[in-house]
């Protein structure tokens, strides 16, 4: 009997030890969001931006990642683990810990509605709100296996923060137009942006911002200008509608497709603009093709 007496005792007092030390996570929320993981993990990196003091959030992937968040006198980690559910839909869990009041809440929320969970839901809802009003201002749709363009074109190497990337075109369309136009050099389609390296990790983007253009004698010698040939490649094809600033919204959308039909795939896309934004208009008739490269055979 006090053998028993004793294994009872010492298995309580070790989930109190694993409870009050050991367990990950201080309060958990669980709720359903109307996005897939990447649109979902690049949302909670603009809504991080809105707090008073900004601590980049921590990327392990894009269903996975955490966010520290600093309460009045405290830092909250929240840790995001995103499982898709459908096309339009992931289950979100987020394990959230107040680093320096860790043991008064997990003693305080087995026995009242503490204001640490009060104010963890409160965030979480204004989140989900943010995502859902987000999700209005774009579409995408996966159109299938499609052949690239073949052309030469005339680029500008740039290097930003994925969401930034916008603001890099924009900066050097009229200087790529203007140069081109003074030499009366012949376009040959609408812009586009050629991925160089797309680093999650790291929150950067290399990229070549170009306009095709038929090879001509009179071709402008600028040090920031570089002519080469972009050759056609099987490509996975996207058509987004929407504000350029989110555009790779629609990348994530044709990584999950390439996961999900098992198509090795390179993780740098193409993407052809058919709008200038200079013009204003309707986000949501701004059109954009955007091709994830197929891995060759022998890659």
């Amino acid at each position: 009997m006090r053998k028993i007496i004793s294994m009872i005792l010492a298995l309580v007092a070790g989930v109190i030890l694993w409870y009050l030390f050991l367990k990950p996570q201080d309060y958990q929320v669980n709720f359903k969001a109307k996005a897939i993981p990447g649109t979902i993990f690049e949302t909670v990196k603009a809504w991080n931006k809105g707090f008073d003091s900004v601590i980049p959030v921590d990327y392990i992937n894009p269903r996975h990642f955490k966010q520290t968040i600093v309460v009045n006198d405290s830092v909250h980690v929240y840790e995001w683990e995103i499982n898709p559910v459908h096309d339009s839909l992931s289950e979100v869990q987020v394990n959230i810990k107040d680093l320096d009041h860790s043991v008064n809440n997990r003693l305080a929320i087995p026995f009242s509605d503490t204001d640490f969970e009060k104010g963890s839901r409160k965030l979480l809802l204004d989140f989900n709100g943010f995502l859902n009003e987000h999700i209005k201002d774009f579409t995408v749709s996966i159109e299938g296996e499609e052949e690239t363009f073949s052309s030469y074109c005339a680029c500008v190497q740039l290097k930003t923060a994925p969401e930034d990337k916008a603001k890099g075109m924009m900066a050097n369309y009229n200087f790529l137009n203007s140069i081109l136009l003074e030499r009366e050099i012949e376009l040959n389609g609408p812009p586009f942006v050629e991925v160089l390296d797309w680093d999650l990790e790291n929150n950067s983007l290399s990229y070549n911002f170009c306009n095709p253009i038929i090879r001509s004698e009179r071709l402008p010698d600028h040090p920031d200008i570089e002519y080469k040939r972009i050759y056609s490649k099987n490509a996975i094809k996207a058509i987004y509608h929407g504000n350029y600033i989110t555009s790779d919204r629609a990348w994530y959308a044709l990584w999950d497709y390439a996961e999900k039909n098992n198509i090795p795939i390179e993780k740098k896309p193409l993407e052809i603009f058919y709008n200038n934004p200079n013009m204003g208009g309707d986000e949501l008739k701004w059109t954009t093709e955007i091709f994830m490269p197929i891995k060759e055979n022998d890659e």
